[in-house]
């Protein structure tokens, strides 16, 4: 089976015989299902089932077979965000027993976008595939989201850094192999500026560098997007000012461009194009610090201000944003129906701070505003909002348990707060113990570091399940046992003075109207760390708080994923029942 082709397109088309779907960056893939089992097969017809057992390993019913999916095979780091490079690692896996901790360890996901069926219009072939994906019940096969209007896909492909978005005709059939204007591809690149370095006739492509640690380094190469000009004007000019050196010639720096790609790391560009000259740099322009930013994808109508100065010893406003911006899908979830309280550092950590919670006198119109017994609070929903929060010189975001305007909370939260950081290892033993806990009455509980000295036990609940009341007993209840058990270890005195060394469990900062620090907010410390989602095999004594940083997370991330990423599913699944009697 050759799967249905994309037509590239540098616009998007409008109107209402298109729907429009995110492109993922991942492997084209086919899922067949028939009567000897379930293959996933490449575009190009290799069968990769081997490779991604925890795609194929399905118990399927008889009356649902046979079908054969077309999609896209993905490592997830958001819901609309691939990676491609884990990705690329798990397809060149061959040793089953590294495969099979892959697996477990950061499962792929086929997301499917179409179940091939000769002579069915598209939208219904999709409702088909809905429906049997949802009798199928299947963790890693989902069914990708459909949108009727361009500029909400835009939004979420922006905000997520997609690949970029498919338009595809409403009454389109499916043609293996055929590629048409039916189905159309816009991407979303990323556009770096170089200086030239060096141009092969031999194989037509051009060399690209950069300065890192004012060092002149390799960029990465590229060879198409060129009009016949600017090739022309290109290679006369690398003939007449360069020097040869067998079938090349090298060029000191002098000249900068800006090249169209997806991704610019370790010395390549992914699928390179040339976009234009940029005679208005100078060399010395193109660093890795403008890399990280023009790979960051800002939005055009963001306006930083004093990118230069410093927040954190060593660190910049320009730092900050570009975490920001690239931490931005993973906090937005946590931040957007709540009321924001931030802590300002408009001058760095080493300078005057204050605390924020009313709505900025001189805030933007899309900044949002909620109004509460005649008070204005902020609420942040969109990414421009927090990077013009962020740019305001906002370090931490503190946000309450409920969401604007309810009265319940939407989760419950257990901070574990030692004396100092050298007392760590007992937040790590109480988290330890509560999981037990935790576990026994089959309750959904997730883990971070507070970005200071201690951890944070977060459990999502349904709004409206359980009252503040409620909530109080249960973390009284959980603490007070953690205390019985360990009392030399912990405590529920508020009074520093009357803890000694002993971890102090707060259940008294849950209530209505506190705040807890966010999930992958910044903290104004030293070494400028992170409130940081972990996974629960991390909670061991290795683990150091301070490791989890400005400069570690996004990687951190980007290799295991997001420990909180099952959030919003989590809500669903908790015990209420049980959590109730648990009290009695």
């Amino acid at each position: 089976m050759k799967p249905m082709l994309l037509t590239g397109t540098m616009e998007l088309p409008e109107g209402d015989e298109w729907v429009y779907e995110v492109k993922y960056d991942g492997f084209r893939a086919i899922l067949d299902a028939h009567g000897e089992g379930v293959r996933l097969l490449s575009r190009n017809g290799k069968d990769m089932s081997d490779r991604f057992p925890e795609i194929v390993q399905m118990e399927i019913p008889k009356k649902l077979l046979p079908f054969t999916l077309d999609g896209e095979l993905v490592i997830l780091n958001t819901p609309y965000q691939a990676n491609f490079e884990a990705l690329q690692t798990r397809g060149r896996m061959r040793n089953k027993e590294k495969i099979r901790v892959a697996s477990k360890r950061r499962p792929a996901t086929f997301i499917a976008f179409d179940k091939i069926e000769k002579g069915t219009p598209l939208l219904k072939r999709k409702e088909n595939m809905k429906k049997l994906l949802e009798k199928l019940n299947h963790p890693q096969v989902q069914s990708i989201d459909v949108y009727e209007k361009l500029e909400e896909i835009l939004s979420i492909a922006e905000l997520h850094s997609a690949e970029g978005i498919i338009s595809k005709m409403k009454k389109s059939k499916y043609q293996p192999g055929d590629r048409g204007r039916q189905w159309l591809k816009w991407k979303q690149w990323r556009t770096v500026s170089g200086f030239l370095q060096k141009y092969d006739a031999e194989n037509g492509y051009y060399d690209l560098g950069f300065y890192k640690n004012k060092s002149a380094a390799h960029l990465g190469k590229f060879k198409h997007g060129l009009k016949d000009d600017e090739r022309e004007t290109l290679q006369t000019f690398f003939k007449e000012h360069g020097k040869k050196k067998k079938d090349a010639w090298h060029l000191a720096p002098g000249t900068c461009v800006d090249v169209h790609c997806l991704s610019a790391e370790e010395g390549e560009l992914r699928e390179p194009l040339f976009h234009q000259f940029r005679f208005d740099l100078v060399p010395e322009d193109c660093t890795e610090s403008k890399k990280q930013w023009d790979l960051s994808l800002f939005p055009d109508t963001f306006e930083p201000s004093n990118i230069d100065k410093p927040l954190w010893k060593g660190i910049s406003k320009q730092d900050f944003l570009v975490y920001i911006r690239q931490l931005a899908p993973h906090m937005l979830p946590f931040l957007q129906e709540k009321k924001l309280t931030l802590i300002r550092y408009p001058d760095g950590i080493y300078e005057e701070s204050f605390y924020q919670k009313h709505f900025p006198d001189h805030a933007p119109d899309f900044l949002k505003m909620w109004m509460e017994d005649g008070d204005p609070y902020i609420i942040c929903d969109q990414l421009l909002s927090l990077l013009w929060l962020a740019n305001q010189g906002a370090l931490e975001y503190h946000v309450p348990f409920e969401k604007a305007g309810g009265q319940k909370p939407d989760e419950i939260v257990m901070d574990l707060d030692p004396k100092d950081r050298s007392h760590f290892s007992k937040a790590i033993t109480a988290a330890r113990l509560l999981k037990h806990l935790l576990d026994e009455l089959a309750v959904i509980s997730f883990i971070k570091t507070s970005g200071n000295k201690g951890m944070q036990i977060h459990i999502p609940i349904r709004e409206g399940d359980l009252s503040y009341e409620e909530t109080r007993k249960i973390t009284e209840t959980l603490a007070t046992l953690l205390v019985n058990e360990e009392p030399d270890l912990f405590t529920i005195e508020r009074l520093k003075k009357k803890r000694g060394d002993r971890l102090y469990i707060d259940y008294v900062q849950h209530a209505e109207g506190k705040t807890i620090i966010a999930p992958y907010s910044t903290r104004a410390t030293e070494n400028a760390t992170v409130a940081t989602p972990l996974h629960w095999e991390e909670v061991n004594e290795d683990l150091r708080p301070e490791s989890f940083t400005i400069h570690t997370v996004p990687g951190r991330i980007a290799e295991l994923g997001c420990p909180f990423s099952m959030y919003e599913k989590a809500r669903d699944k908790q015990p209420t029942q049980k959590l109730k009697q648990f009290l009695q």
